[in-house]
């Protein structure tokens, strides 16, 4: 009950006003220390194991995780931090940037279409189609009519996804202006970490507030029922795998609570034996 109320805590609900970034403090932990997180993650990655299991065995639904944020939020190490307590070979990951060429000749949502989870599939947006109304919008690459009418678009296009099956779970991962300088200049002095570093991350960091404006109205807009938002802080790295594993608590929407040893036999290879799909990276913007 009370991951239930913590979880609640995070969700964005338009019907009750609208709700900015600047509302949300980054740095907050919501009452959890450091020791009671590490214990509490290895107890959630369990029980997501366990869960995708489930997924897997019932073969009917999938689960969608899709991931938002600033540069040096964390995506990337959430989804290792996070994902690598469950089975890799279940998971697709895809990261969205700047479309090919070829993405280019079709709507914005075709390359989202391609990448959607199969049934008994975890499918993870490192960005998604979340930057046709960010970046977009940010770096005027199309008109205010055309990134406008795509709020709708996307709440139709999501609400027919989880009509066919798959559950959508959607983090913001919430960092502040003053943490991200320190990640940035963490990963320009210290040698191991300089292979992160862009100088595009600069000039994106130059349009901050134009970026909060955006995420506000994302978050806004596309909080929906069938697929609501859900922002965490992200200031303290070693808080947000443990409440994004709160989040993943969803998938016991996607997952039968049915044991699965207890599943109908299928024709299909056993989870172990599967191969790994690559994950897609596309270009970044330029």
């Amino acid at each position: 009950m009370a991951k239930r109320a913590a979880r609640d805590r995070f969700v964005v609900r338009p019907e009750e006003g609208q709700l900015t970034l600047a509302d949300i403090d980054p740095g907050k932990t919501k009452g959890i220390r450091k020791p009671e997180a590490k214990a509490e993650r290895s107890r959630d990655l369990a029980r997501l194991l366990e869960l995708q299991t489930r997924l897997y065995a019932e073969n009917t639904r999938s689960l969608l995780l899709v991931l938002q944020g600033m540069d040096t939020s964390g995506k990337d190490g959430t989804i290792t931090h996070v994902i690598g307590g469950i089975n890799p070979l279940g998971v697709r990951i895809t990261g969205f940037k700047a479309p090919t060429d070829e993405e280019r000749k079709h709507d914005f949502l075709w390359r989202i279409r391609k990448a959607l989870p199969q049934p008994g599939e975890i499918a993870i947006f490192n960005r998604s189609h979340y930057e046709d109304v960010l970046i977009a919008r940010v770096k005027n690459l199309v008109p205010p009519s055309v990134w406008q009418k795509r709020y709708d678009e996307i709440n139709r296009f999501e609400e027919q996804v989880t009509a066919a099956g798959t559950t959508i779970v959607k983090v913001c991962l919430h960092i502040s202006f003053d943490e991200q300088r320190k990640r940035l200049l963490s990963r320009l002095l210290t040698l191991e970490k300089r292979w992160k570093f862009n100088p595009n991350d600069l000039e994106e960091r130059s349009r901050w507030p134009e970026y909060q404006t955006a995420y506000d109205a994302a978050l806004f807009r596309c909080s929906i029922k069938a697929a609501p938002w859900y922002v965490v802080p992200a200031d303290k790295k070693w808080y947000r795998p443990d409440a994004f594993a709160d989040k993943n608590e969803d998938t016991d929407g996607a997952a039968s609570e049915r044991p699965a040893s207890d599943a109908p036999a299928r024709r299909r290879r056993p989870i172990a034996a599967r191969r790994r799909p690559a994950a897609r990276h596309h270009r970044k913007p330029a």
